[in-house]
């Protein structure tokens, strides 16, 4: 609630219009109700010449206690060799004071602003974006009537000093595969050998989803993807990546595939299958010889754009169901998809993603890398699919950032020169004008 009021003091000394919208509370599971922050609304600038850029930053941050491994306390900013310490340096304080600090200069040096600014900023990212997605509906046809396109920096480079820009996202499916047999757990003494065992089910079925090299088994899973054109290959030649940092950051000896350009398309554009747990079967330290009644395997897709989540799911469906038959087990199958988050790509030749090239370029003396993200950042989908307006993820945090973990931080360098890397940003939108109407609407459906 602080951060939130922090926040708007900040956007209005800018001289912003600042509209705090109450999202009302919510209820916890001991039935106690909490209000929500607030989600603001900002508007600086209303030249109907220039392009509006609407900028979507949170000042809510990831919990952090000293002694969790902190060199610092985490809630006081703390230099040291030229790194700036503290929760939410990176994820996303820092980024966002950039952006208004950005636009300060512009006022401080009796400048005229070259872009009309929408702000979008809230305080629960963290937990969920609580309320968000129902106002974003609310405000498509008021809020974002005018606004041109949106900026997220919310994520990191892919190197510690390449600066980059971020084009893709993979989506999350979360399934459980439940394998019931009677009513109780049985000895194994006096029921092993005879009984079919839920657990050698289970395992039989999640050893069926991929192969060693990580090649997904499912029929028909790979269908959607879309073939990996030259000039998208091409982008992978150039992008700054240490794959021997990677191991010893992972902790691993050997990665699936030894190529930078394997390794990347695997982690960004092709779908990966991952098994995380089994609830139900016995893993305390020691031995019981038991055999569980019913166990629930754990596994994620990571699907890639174009994949359809309830064609996924239906294959996923009968891909274990028609492994389950040949078992002739008597046991009851039942397959679930409690989560699915969609998969969120962007054009790189859209005139957004030149201008924040040459932006790049201006400040940093070199070409950004284009990369994607393995991982799930459901809000850049969220905002493209519910405003209809295009995305672009601009981050100013390196890749040695550490968001979400221990000493986290943003360097000096990083925090100053991305300051200046958006409002050279905003000097190149200035000049598109009339491209940004003329380019087609963003696909939404990938």
């Amino acid at each position: 609630m602080q951060m939130m009021a922090l926040a708007a003091s900040k956007l209005a000394a800018l001289g912003a219009t600042v509209n705090s919208v109450n999202l009302g509370s919510h209820q916890l599971p001991d039935g106690q109700h909490l209000p929500l922050p607030p989600v603001i609304l900002g508007e600086l600038g209303k030249d109907p010449q220039n392009p509006t850029v609407c900028f979507y930053g949170h000042v809510d941050v990831q919990p952090a206690r000293r002694e969790d491994g902190w060199k610092t306390d985490p809630y006081t900013l703390t230099e040291i060799d030229g790194n700036l310490y503290g929760r939410g340096s990176t994820d996303n304080k820092g980024p966002v004071l950039a952006w208004i600090n950005a636009v300060e200069t512009f006022r401080a040096l009796k400048l005229a602003i070259p872009v009309n600014f929408k702000f979008i900023i809230e305080g629960m990212e963290e937990a969920g974006s609580l309320g968000l997605e129902k106002l974003l509906e609310e405000e498509k046809q008021c809020f974002f009537s005018g606004v041109d396109f949106i900026v997220i920096s919310d994520n990191l480079w892919l190197s510690k000093k390449k600066p980059a820009l971020t084009y893709g996202t993979r989506g999350n499916a979360c399934f459980f595969v439940e394998v019931e047999g009677g009513d109780k757990d049985l000895h194994s003494g006096t029921f092993g050998g005879i009984v079919h065992e839920p657990l050698m089910d289970l395992i039989a079925l999640l050893d069926s989803l991929v192969d060693p090299t990580g090649h997904i088994q499912i029929p028909g899973i790979y269908d959607s993807v879309a073939a990996l054109t030259e000039e998208e290959r091409k982008l992978y030649e150039s992008i700054e990546y240490d794959i021997e940092e990677h191991k010893n950051n992972s902790g691993v000896k050997k990665f699936l595939y030894s190529s930078k350009e394997e390794i990347l398309l695997h982690l960004w554009r092709y779908p990966s299958l991952s098994i995380h747990g089994i609830e139900g079967a016995f893993h305390e330290p020691g031995i019981k010889t038991v055999i569980p009644a019913k166990v629930i395997g754990k596994f994620s897709i990571r699907q890639v754009p174009y994949m359809d989540l309830s064609v996924v799911k239906q294959q996923v469906e009968e891909h274990l169901k028609n492994v389950f038959s040949k078992r002739n087990s008597p046991n009851k199958l039942k397959v679930s998809m409690p989560l699915g988050a969609k998969p969120w790509v962007a054009d790189v030749n859209d005139p957004l993603y030149k201008a924040a090239r040459r932006a790049i370029k201006t400040v940093f003396g070199e070409d950004p890398d284009f990369i994607r993200d393995g991982s799930t950042i459901p809000i850049a989908r969220l905002f493209q699919s519910i405003t209809q307006k295009r995305v672009i993820m601009f981050p100013i945090g390196a890749a040695d950032a550490g968001e979400h973990s221990q000493n986290e931080k943003i360097s000096r360098h990083n925090y100053i020169e991305g300051t200046k890397v958006f409002a050279a940003f905003f000097l190149e939108i200035s000049k598109l004008r009339g491209q940004l109407h003329e380019t087609s609407s963003p696909e939404t459906n990938n």
